[in-house]
């Protein structure tokens, strides 16, 4: 750049997360993938704190938090804590867009073996656009007071970005050969039925939410459908997925499965275990504020685990890392072509 001393461009270029973001290395891409991850799970969390404590309308405009002032201020109907909670909580983009945009930057600029990662530029993107877009949806959801329906778009578009952050992050580690199956077709499928019902179960919990106590504030809409029906149903698919989570890591222990893939299926059980005993004990407690804020931060990092595990399941091979392209695979077991 003119006008800047090229001793103190080099002193900057040196910084190691400068280093790490415009030179990664496979171990650097990796650990600003997981960043992605971590703050886009977080971002969900603080999301459900500001509505289960009916902070969601704590500024009642958009994008400033009322029409006479930009910053948190009390506002007619809200306490100033519920407002702070709610400004709080848009303050966090701020983090959430720099994390993004060096994701993509890392992604754009990550060339292992001299070959750009095509797969990992496009999945970089999707991380600073699913910030604007669920800037625009958040929005929406302040400006149609709390609609459930907005409401929970904005919640399953963030559980979406996980997942491509996710994918991400698990791209990062592998390489670029043809992925190959590491078990039998039969448990892939199972762990693909179980990101699949996994999804219908997040949707589920959305319309709990909005129809019950906890969907925003008292003045908040809610869906027009009997709660105990609808708490029903998401108990059910809550057993469905215990069902195909012990049939996957049963079949999977007693096929031999890698290393690898086991330790993903014994975080996703416990995971599971656990998220249906809190779910339990906060029906039965008449959804105290706060465990039922534990309970969706728990939904996320199950979300997170049935990922971890269905990738867990095949190989593409290592990294590249030789200059001149070559890309050796060196599967752990004899594994078996997907396309079988």
């Amino acid at each position: 750049m003119r006008g800047v001393p090229a001793d103190l461009l080099s002193r900057i270029g040196s910084w190691p997360l400068v280093r790490g973001v415009l030179a990664p290395t496979p171990r650097s891409m990796r650990r600003i993938a997981l960043a992605g991850v971590i703050a886009f799970t977080v971002i969900m969390s603080t999301g459900a704190a500001v509505r289960l404590s009916s902070s969601g309308l704590g500024c009642p405009d958009w994008p400033q938090c009322s029409t006479a002032d930009i910053v948190a201020s009390k506002n007619a109907g809200q306490t100033l804590l519920n407002t702070w909670i709610e400004f709080s909580n848009r303050l966090l983009n701020f983090p959430l867009v720099v994390i993004a945009a060096l994701v993509f930057i890392a992604a754009w600029r990550f060339r292992p073996g001299g070959e750009k990662r095509r797969d990992l530029f496009w999945l970089g993107v999707t991380l600073p656009a699913g910030v604007v877009a669920q800037a625009v949806i958040g929005g929406i959801v302040v400006l149609t007071k709390l609609n459930p329906a907005a409401v929970s778009v904005h919640f399953l578009v963030s559980a979406s970005i996980v997942a491509a952050a996710v994918v991400l992050y698990t791209r990062c580690g592998e390489g670029t050969a043809p992925p190959t199956a590491l078990v039998r077709r039969d448990l892939r499928l199972l762990s693909a039925a179980l990101v699949a019902v996994t999804g219908v179960m997040l949707a589920a919990g959305t319309v709990v939410t909005g129809t019950g106590p906890l969907a925003g504030n008292a003045a908040a809409p809610r869906y027009k459908l009997p709660l105990e029906g609808v708490t029903q149903l998401h108990a059910d698919i809550g057993w469905l997925m215990a069902g195909l989570t012990v049939a996957l890591v049963l079949g999977l222990r007693v096929s031999g499965a890698p290393p690898r893939a086991m330790r993903a299926a014994w975080i996703m059980i416990a995971s599971l275990g656990l998220q249906g005993v809190l779910g339990y004990i906060q029906y039965f407690t008449h959804l105290p504020a706060g465990l039922v804020w534990i309970h969706v931060t728990g939904s996320v990092l199950v979300w997170i685990a049935v990922l971890r595990l269905f990738f867990a399941l095949r190989d593409r091979g290592p990294v590249n890392t030789d200059r001149t392209g070559a890309t050796a695979a060196v599967p752990a077991r004899q594994p078996e072509p997907l396309d079988r």
